[in-house]
Protein backbone atom coordinates (compact mmCIF):
# COMPACT_ATOMS: atom_id res chain seq x y z
CA UNK A 1 0.00 0.00 0.00
CA UNK A 2 1.50 3.31 -1.10
CA UNK A 3 0.71 6.50 0.82
CA UNK A 4 -0.09 9.33 -1.60
CA UNK A 5 -1.28 11.71 1.12
CA UNK A 6 -1.00 11.28 4.86
CA UNK A 7 -2.78 13.02 7.73
CA UNK A 8 -0.73 15.70 9.45
CA UNK A 9 -2.50 15.55 12.81
CA UNK A 10 -3.64 13.02 15.40
CA UNK A 11 -7.27 13.93 16.09
CA UNK A 12 -7.78 11.41 18.90
CA UNK A 13 -5.66 13.03 21.57
CA UNK A 14 -6.96 12.93 25.15
CA UNK A 15 -4.85 15.23 27.28
CA UNK A 16 -4.52 15.40 31.06
CA UNK A 17 -5.78 18.99 30.83
CA UNK A 18 -8.97 17.84 29.09
CA UNK A 19 -9.56 15.11 31.68
CA UNK A 20 -9.07 17.51 34.59
CA UNK A 21 -11.18 20.29 33.07
CA UNK A 22 -14.10 17.96 32.41
CA UNK A 23 -13.80 16.50 35.90
CA UNK A 24 -14.04 20.01 37.36
CA UNK A 25 -17.12 20.78 35.27
CA UNK A 26 -18.86 17.59 36.41
CA UNK A 27 -18.03 18.33 40.04
CA UNK A 28 -19.38 21.87 39.69
CA UNK A 29 -22.71 20.64 38.29
CA UNK A 30 -23.03 17.99 40.98
CA UNK A 31 -22.50 20.64 43.67
CA UNK A 32 -24.40 23.62 42.24
CA UNK A 33 -26.93 22.22 39.78
CA UNK A 34 -28.79 24.76 37.65
CA UNK A 35 -26.60 27.64 38.80
CA UNK A 36 -23.53 25.86 37.47
CA UNK A 37 -25.29 25.11 34.17
CA UNK A 38 -26.10 28.79 33.68
CA UNK A 39 -22.63 29.99 34.67
CA UNK A 40 -20.92 27.46 32.42
CA UNK A 41 -23.26 28.30 29.54
CA UNK A 42 -22.21 31.91 29.85
CA UNK A 43 -18.54 30.95 30.11
CA UNK A 44 -18.47 28.68 27.06
CA UNK A 45 -21.37 29.91 24.89
CA UNK A 46 -21.64 33.55 25.91
CA UNK A 47 -25.30 33.06 26.86
CA UNK A 48 -26.90 32.78 30.28
CA UNK A 49 -30.39 31.34 29.71
CA UNK A 50 -33.17 32.58 31.95
CA UNK A 51 -34.56 29.08 32.23
CA UNK A 52 -32.93 25.70 31.69
CA UNK A 53 -36.19 23.92 30.83
CA UNK A 54 -37.88 24.70 27.52
CA UNK A 55 -41.61 25.31 27.89
CA UNK A 56 -44.37 24.54 25.31
CA UNK A 57 -44.71 28.19 24.27
CA UNK A 58 -41.05 28.24 23.24
CA UNK A 59 -41.55 25.13 21.11
CA UNK A 60 -44.63 26.64 19.48
CA UNK A 61 -42.74 29.86 18.75
CA UNK A 62 -39.91 27.85 17.18
CA UNK A 63 -42.23 26.60 14.42
CA UNK A 64 -42.85 30.21 13.40
CA UNK A 65 -39.09 30.74 12.99
CA UNK A 66 -38.56 27.72 10.75
CA UNK A 67 -39.61 27.63 7.11
CA UNK A 68 -42.59 25.42 6.19
CA UNK A 69 -40.38 23.44 3.82
CA UNK A 70 -37.91 22.65 6.60
CA UNK A 71 -40.75 21.43 8.83
CA UNK A 72 -42.06 19.36 5.92
CA UNK A 73 -38.72 17.67 5.29
CA UNK A 74 -37.96 17.15 8.97
CA UNK A 75 -41.25 15.24 9.11
CA UNK A 76 -40.26 13.33 5.96
CA UNK A 77 -36.93 12.34 7.53
CA UNK A 78 -38.68 11.41 10.76
CA UNK A 79 -40.99 9.06 8.86
CA UNK A 80 -38.02 7.33 7.24
CA UNK A 81 -36.13 6.98 10.52
CA UNK A 82 -39.24 5.69 12.30
CA UNK A 83 -39.96 3.20 9.50
CA UNK A 84 -36.44 1.77 9.76
CA UNK A 85 -36.55 1.68 13.58
CA UNK A 86 -39.88 -0.14 13.55
CA UNK A 87 -38.54 -2.73 11.09
CA UNK A 88 -35.49 -3.25 13.30
CA UNK A 89 -37.74 -3.67 16.34
CA UNK A 90 -39.78 -6.31 14.50
CA UNK A 91 -36.59 -8.39 14.14
CA UNK A 92 -36.10 -8.49 17.91
CA UNK A 93 -37.98 -11.26 19.69
CA UNK A 94 -38.49 -12.39 23.24
CA UNK A 95 -37.54 -15.97 24.02
CA UNK A 96 -39.17 -18.71 26.09
CA UNK A 97 -37.96 -22.27 25.61
CA UNK A 98 -38.13 -25.55 27.48
CA UNK A 99 -34.67 -26.94 28.20
CA UNK A 100 -33.63 -30.51 27.45
CA UNK A 101 -33.66 -30.88 31.23
CA UNK A 102 -37.21 -31.59 32.40
CA UNK A 103 -38.63 -28.87 34.64
CA UNK A 104 -36.33 -26.10 33.35
CA UNK A 105 -37.66 -23.17 31.32
CA UNK A 106 -35.27 -20.53 29.97
CA UNK A 107 -35.87 -17.23 28.23
CA UNK A 108 -35.22 -13.56 27.87
CA UNK A 109 -37.37 -10.45 27.88
CA UNK A 110 -36.87 -7.24 25.91
CA UNK A 111 -37.18 -4.37 28.37
CA UNK A 112 -36.75 -0.70 27.33
CA UNK A 113 -34.67 1.50 29.60
CA UNK A 114 -36.90 3.74 31.72
CA UNK A 115 -35.31 7.04 30.73
CA UNK A 116 -32.65 8.37 28.41
CA UNK A 117 -30.97 11.67 27.71
CA UNK A 118 -30.23 12.68 24.12
CA UNK A 119 -27.41 15.13 23.49
CA UNK A 120 -27.83 17.26 20.36
CA UNK A 121 -24.65 19.25 19.62
CA UNK A 122 -24.65 22.95 18.75
CA UNK A 123 -21.38 24.42 17.58
CA UNK A 124 -21.02 25.98 14.15
CA UNK A 125 -24.21 24.48 12.73
CA UNK A 126 -27.60 23.45 14.13
CA UNK A 127 -28.17 19.69 13.96
CA UNK A 128 -31.92 19.00 13.91
CA UNK A 129 -31.20 15.71 12.14
CA UNK A 130 -29.42 14.43 15.25
CA UNK A 131 -32.48 15.20 17.36
CA UNK A 132 -34.47 12.89 15.09
CA UNK A 133 -31.81 10.19 14.98
CA UNK A 134 -31.60 9.88 18.76
CA UNK A 135 -35.17 10.34 19.99
CA UNK A 136 -37.12 8.38 17.35
CA UNK A 137 -35.39 5.01 17.96
CA UNK A 138 -35.73 5.58 21.72
CA UNK A 139 -39.43 6.34 21.38
CA UNK A 140 -39.92 3.34 19.07
CA UNK A 141 -38.15 1.12 21.60
CA UNK A 142 -40.64 2.17 24.28
CA UNK A 143 -38.52 4.46 26.47
CA UNK A 144 -40.99 6.20 28.78
CA UNK A 145 -39.03 9.40 29.37
CA UNK A 146 -36.78 11.06 26.78
CA UNK A 147 -34.95 14.20 27.89
CA UNK A 148 -33.10 16.20 25.23
CA UNK A 149 -30.34 18.74 25.84
CA UNK A 150 -28.68 21.15 23.43
CA UNK A 151 -26.64 24.34 23.87
CA UNK A 152 -28.05 27.78 23.19
CA UNK A 153 -27.50 29.37 19.79
CA UNK A 154 -26.18 32.93 20.14
CA UNK A 155 -28.59 34.29 17.54
CA UNK A 156 -31.63 33.09 19.48
CA UNK A 157 -30.46 33.05 23.10
CA UNK A 158 -31.82 29.52 23.43
CA UNK A 159 -31.80 26.28 21.46
CA UNK A 160 -31.92 26.82 17.69
CA UNK A 161 -35.58 26.77 16.53
CA UNK A 162 -34.95 24.07 13.90
CA UNK A 163 -33.55 21.82 16.62
CA UNK A 164 -36.54 22.54 18.89
CA UNK A 165 -38.94 21.69 16.06
CA UNK A 166 -37.07 18.46 15.35
CA UNK A 167 -37.17 17.49 19.03
CA UNK A 168 -40.91 18.07 19.05
CA UNK A 169 -41.45 16.05 15.86
CA UNK A 170 -39.34 13.23 17.32
CA UNK A 171 -41.53 13.02 20.42
CA UNK A 172 -39.07 14.23 23.06
CA UNK A 173 -40.73 14.51 26.49
CA UNK A 174 -38.48 17.16 28.06
CA UNK A 175 -36.14 19.71 26.50
CA UNK A 176 -33.36 21.58 28.31
CA UNK A 177 -31.10 24.39 27.16
CA UNK A 178 -27.71 23.08 28.23
CA UNK A 179 -24.65 21.94 26.34
CA UNK A 180 -21.14 20.64 26.73
CA UNK A 181 -19.75 18.50 29.52
CA UNK A 182 -22.04 20.28 31.97
CA UNK A 183 -25.13 18.98 30.16
CA UNK A 184 -23.81 15.42 30.35
CA UNK A 185 -23.21 15.87 34.09
CA UNK A 186 -26.74 17.24 34.55
CA UNK A 187 -28.28 14.26 32.76
CA UNK A 188 -26.18 11.83 34.77
CA UNK A 189 -26.64 13.31 38.26
CA UNK A 190 -29.61 15.66 37.98
CA UNK A 191 -30.08 19.31 38.91
CA UNK A 192 -32.99 21.34 40.27
CA UNK A 193 -34.50 21.40 36.74
CA UNK A 194 -33.25 18.15 35.22
CA UNK A 195 -34.05 14.77 36.80
CA UNK A 196 -31.27 12.21 36.13
CA UNK A 197 -31.62 9.60 33.39
CA UNK A 198 -30.55 5.97 33.02
CA UNK A 199 -28.73 6.32 29.71
CA UNK A 200 -27.13 9.11 27.64
CA UNK A 201 -26.76 8.99 23.85
CA UNK A 202 -25.54 11.36 21.21
CA UNK A 203 -22.35 12.76 19.67
CA UNK A 204 -20.41 15.82 20.73
CA UNK A 205 -17.01 17.46 20.92
CA UNK A 206 -14.07 16.14 22.93
CA UNK A 207 -15.47 17.67 26.14
CA UNK A 208 -18.78 15.90 25.69
CA UNK A 209 -17.03 12.62 24.89
CA UNK A 210 -14.76 12.89 27.92
CA UNK A 211 -17.74 13.71 30.13
CA UNK A 212 -19.55 10.59 28.87
CA UNK A 213 -16.43 8.58 29.68
CA UNK A 214 -16.33 9.97 33.22
CA UNK A 215 -20.02 9.38 34.02
CA UNK A 216 -20.06 5.90 32.48
CA UNK A 217 -21.09 3.44 35.16
CA UNK A 218 -23.36 5.90 36.92
CA UNK A 219 -25.34 5.93 33.68
CA UNK A 220 -25.17 3.96 30.46
CA UNK A 221 -23.90 5.52 27.24
CA UNK A 222 -24.07 4.63 23.57
CA UNK A 223 -20.38 5.05 22.72
CA UNK A 224 -17.37 7.32 23.05
CA UNK A 225 -17.36 9.23 19.78
CA UNK A 226 -14.29 10.65 18.13
CA UNK A 227 -14.13 13.02 15.15
CA UNK A 228 -16.41 12.04 12.28
CA UNK A 229 -14.89 9.84 9.56
CA UNK A 230 -15.42 8.68 6.00
CA UNK A 231 -13.45 6.14 4.00
CA UNK A 232 -14.11 5.82 0.26
CA UNK A 233 -12.82 2.85 -1.71
CA UNK A 234 -12.76 3.25 -5.47
CA UNK A 235 -11.30 1.39 -8.44
CA UNK A 236 -11.25 4.57 -10.54
CA UNK A 237 -14.23 3.63 -12.70
CA UNK A 238 -16.72 6.01 -11.08
CA UNK A 239 -17.18 9.77 -11.21
CA UNK A 240 -14.31 11.56 -9.39
CA UNK A 241 -16.59 14.57 -8.85
CA UNK A 242 -18.73 12.49 -6.51
CA UNK A 243 -15.72 11.27 -4.55
CA UNK A 244 -14.22 14.74 -4.17
CA UNK A 245 -17.49 16.29 -3.04
CA UNK A 246 -18.16 13.47 -0.58
CA UNK A 247 -14.75 14.08 0.97
CA UNK A 248 -15.48 17.78 1.36
CA UNK A 249 -18.92 16.97 2.78
CA UNK A 250 -17.22 14.99 5.51
CA UNK A 251 -14.53 17.57 6.14
CA UNK A 252 -16.97 20.45 6.59
CA UNK A 253 -18.33 18.78 9.75
CA UNK A 254 -15.46 19.79 11.98
CA UNK A 255 -11.78 20.85 11.84
CA UNK A 256 -10.93 17.42 13.25
CA UNK A 257 -13.05 15.42 10.77
CA UNK A 258 -11.23 12.67 8.90
CA UNK A 259 -11.61 11.63 5.27
CA UNK A 260 -9.70 8.94 3.42
CA UNK A 261 -9.61 7.56 -0.10
CA UNK A 262 -8.24 4.14 -1.02
CA UNK A 263 -7.98 3.52 -4.75
CA UNK A 264 -6.25 1.22 -7.19
CA UNK A 265 -5.94 4.01 -9.77
CA UNK A 266 -3.12 6.55 -9.34
CA UNK A 267 -4.50 8.89 -11.98
CA UNK A 268 -7.93 8.82 -10.33
CA UNK A 269 -6.33 9.82 -7.01
CA UNK A 270 -4.66 12.80 -8.66
CA UNK A 271 -7.91 13.91 -10.31
CA UNK A 272 -9.82 13.64 -7.02
CA UNK A 273 -7.14 15.65 -5.21
CA UNK A 274 -7.41 18.47 -7.73
CA UNK A 275 -11.19 18.45 -7.67
CA UNK A 276 -11.21 18.68 -3.87
CA UNK A 277 -9.24 21.89 -4.19
CA UNK A 278 -11.41 23.22 -7.04
CA UNK A 279 -14.70 22.48 -5.31
CA UNK A 280 -13.51 23.88 -1.99
CA UNK A 281 -13.01 27.28 -3.63
CA UNK A 282 -16.67 27.37 -4.68
CA UNK A 283 -18.31 26.28 -1.42
CA UNK A 284 -19.21 28.66 1.43
CA UNK A 285 -17.79 26.05 3.80
CA UNK A 286 -14.91 25.26 1.47
CA UNK A 287 -12.06 27.00 3.27
CA UNK A 288 -12.68 25.21 6.56
CA UNK A 289 -13.40 21.90 4.84
CA UNK A 290 -10.20 22.07 2.80
CA UNK A 291 -8.17 22.87 5.92
CA UNK A 292 -9.58 19.73 7.59
CA UNK A 293 -8.68 17.76 4.46
CA UNK A 294 -5.13 19.13 4.50
CA UNK A 295 -4.71 18.35 8.20
CA UNK A 296 -6.49 15.02 8.49
CA UNK A 297 -7.02 13.62 4.99
CA UNK A 298 -5.43 10.46 3.61
CA UNK A 299 -5.05 8.92 0.14
CA UNK A 300 -3.73 5.38 -0.22
CA UNK A 301 -2.89 3.54 -3.43
CA UNK A 302 -3.74 -0.17 -3.29
CA UNK A 303 -2.31 -2.78 -5.64
CA UNK A 304 -5.64 -4.53 -6.18
CA UNK A 305 -9.24 -4.87 -5.03
CA UNK A 306 -8.36 -7.34 -2.27
CA UNK A 307 -5.90 -4.89 -0.72
CA UNK A 308 -8.59 -2.18 -0.72
CA UNK A 309 -11.05 -4.49 1.04
CA UNK A 310 -8.46 -5.63 3.59
CA UNK A 311 -7.47 -2.04 4.39
CA UNK A 312 -11.11 -0.96 4.77
CA UNK A 313 -11.88 -3.83 7.14
CA UNK A 314 -8.81 -2.97 9.20
CA UNK A 315 -9.73 0.73 9.36
CA UNK A 316 -13.33 0.02 10.48
CA UNK A 317 -14.50 3.55 9.61
CA UNK A 318 -17.62 5.33 10.78
CA UNK A 319 -18.85 5.80 7.19
CA UNK A 320 -17.66 3.53 4.38
CA UNK A 321 -18.48 4.36 0.75
CA UNK A 322 -18.01 1.84 -2.04
CA UNK A 323 -17.57 3.45 -5.46
CA UNK A 324 -16.46 0.70 -7.82
CA UNK A 325 -17.57 -1.01 -11.00
CA UNK A 326 -19.43 -3.68 -8.98
CA UNK A 327 -20.08 -2.03 -5.62
CA UNK A 328 -22.64 -4.60 -4.46
CA UNK A 329 -20.25 -7.50 -4.97
CA UNK A 330 -17.40 -5.82 -3.10
CA UNK A 331 -19.70 -4.71 -0.29
CA UNK A 332 -20.35 -8.36 0.61
CA UNK A 333 -16.69 -8.67 1.64
CA UNK A 334 -16.72 -5.62 3.90
CA UNK A 335 -17.23 -6.44 7.57
CA UNK A 336 -16.20 -3.48 9.73
CA UNK A 337 -18.02 -0.16 9.40
CA UNK A 338 -20.55 1.98 11.21
CA UNK A 339 -22.70 2.49 8.12
CA UNK A 340 -22.10 1.29 4.55
CA UNK A 341 -22.93 3.36 1.45
CA UNK A 342 -23.01 1.14 -1.61
CA UNK A 343 -22.62 2.59 -5.12
CA UNK A 344 -21.76 6.02 -6.46
CA UNK A 345 -25.30 7.31 -6.00
CA UNK A 346 -25.24 6.68 -2.26
CA UNK A 347 -23.47 9.60 -0.57
CA UNK A 348 -23.13 9.74 3.21
CA UNK A 349 -25.47 12.74 3.18
CA UNK A 350 -28.48 10.46 2.62
CA UNK A 351 -27.64 8.53 5.77
CA UNK A 352 -27.00 11.78 7.63
CA UNK A 353 -30.49 13.03 6.97
CA UNK A 354 -33.25 11.02 5.43
CA UNK A 355 -32.62 7.49 4.10
CA UNK A 356 -33.70 6.08 7.48
CA UNK A 357 -30.51 4.55 8.89
CA UNK A 358 -28.95 6.23 11.90
CA UNK A 359 -26.07 8.67 11.69
CA UNK A 360 -24.87 8.26 15.29
CA UNK A 361 -22.14 5.74 14.60
CA UNK A 362 -18.96 4.19 16.05
CA UNK A 363 -15.69 5.99 15.30
CA UNK A 364 -11.95 5.46 15.94
CA UNK A 365 -12.03 1.87 14.69
CA UNK A 366 -14.63 0.77 17.24
CA UNK A 367 -16.84 -0.50 14.42
CA UNK A 368 -14.72 -3.66 14.73
CA UNK A 369 -16.87 -4.62 17.71
CA UNK A 370 -19.72 -2.13 18.08
CA UNK A 371 -22.61 -0.61 16.17
CA UNK A 372 -24.37 2.71 15.88
CA UNK A 373 -27.42 3.90 17.76
CA UNK A 374 -30.55 1.95 16.85
CA UNK A 375 -33.77 0.81 18.46
CA UNK A 376 -31.90 -1.98 20.27
CA UNK A 377 -29.61 0.55 21.96
CA UNK A 378 -32.50 1.38 24.27
CA UNK A 379 -33.62 -2.19 24.97
CA UNK A 380 -32.16 -4.51 27.58
CA UNK A 381 -32.17 -8.23 26.83
CA UNK A 382 -32.84 -9.56 30.34
CA UNK A 383 -32.55 -13.28 31.02
CA UNK A 384 -34.80 -15.45 33.17
CA UNK A 385 -35.28 -19.05 34.23
CA UNK A 386 -38.16 -20.91 35.85
CA UNK A 387 -37.23 -24.19 37.53
CA UNK A 388 -39.77 -26.60 39.02
CA UNK A 389 -39.14 -29.09 41.84
CA UNK A 390 -38.40 -31.73 39.22
CA UNK A 391 -36.02 -29.36 37.44
CA UNK A 392 -34.27 -28.62 40.75
CA UNK A 393 -33.64 -32.33 41.27
CA UNK A 394 -32.39 -32.74 37.70
CA UNK A 395 -29.86 -29.86 37.95
CA UNK A 396 -28.81 -30.38 41.56
CA UNK A 397 -25.94 -32.84 41.21
CA UNK A 398 -24.10 -30.84 38.54
CA UNK A 399 -24.67 -27.54 40.32
CA UNK A 400 -23.52 -28.76 43.76
CA UNK A 401 -20.40 -30.39 42.28
CA UNK A 402 -19.37 -27.20 40.49
CA UNK A 403 -20.08 -25.08 43.57
CA UNK A 404 -17.90 -27.39 45.69
CA UNK A 405 -15.15 -27.24 43.05
CA UNK A 406 -15.12 -23.44 43.35
CA UNK A 407 -15.20 -23.60 47.15
CA UNK A 408 -18.53 -21.77 47.47
CA UNK A 409 -20.27 -23.62 50.27
CA UNK A 410 -23.39 -21.47 50.45
CA UNK A 411 -23.94 -21.91 46.72
CA UNK A 412 -23.89 -25.67 47.21
CA UNK A 413 -26.18 -25.54 50.26
CA UNK A 414 -28.65 -23.24 48.46
CA UNK A 415 -29.39 -26.24 46.26
CA UNK A 416 -29.00 -28.95 48.87
CA UNK A 417 -31.49 -27.29 51.22
CA UNK A 418 -34.15 -27.57 48.52
CA UNK A 419 -33.63 -31.33 48.21
CA UNK A 420 -34.29 -32.08 51.86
Amino acid sequence: MEILKSAEQDTHERSAELINNVGSIIKSVKLSGDAALKDLSYKFDGIKPESIKIVPDQIKAAYDKVSPSTVKYLKFAAEQIRFYAEKQLSCMQELKVSSKIEGVTLGHRLIPVESCGTYVPGGRYPLPSTALMLAIPAKTAGVKRIAAVSPAAKKYGTIHPAVLVAMDIAGVDEIYCAGGAQAIAALAYGTQSIPPVDMIVGPGNQYVTEAKRQVLGDVGIDSLAGPSEVLIISDGTTNPDYTAMDILAQCEHDPRAKAALITTDRNYAAIVSQKILDFSQKLPTGRLAYKAWQDNGTILLATDEMEMVTAANKAAPEHLEVQTRDSLKISERLKNYGSLFIGEYTPVAFGDYCSGTNHTLPTMGTARYSNGVYVGTFIKTSFYQHITHQGCENLAEACMNLAETEGLAAHKESVAIRLK
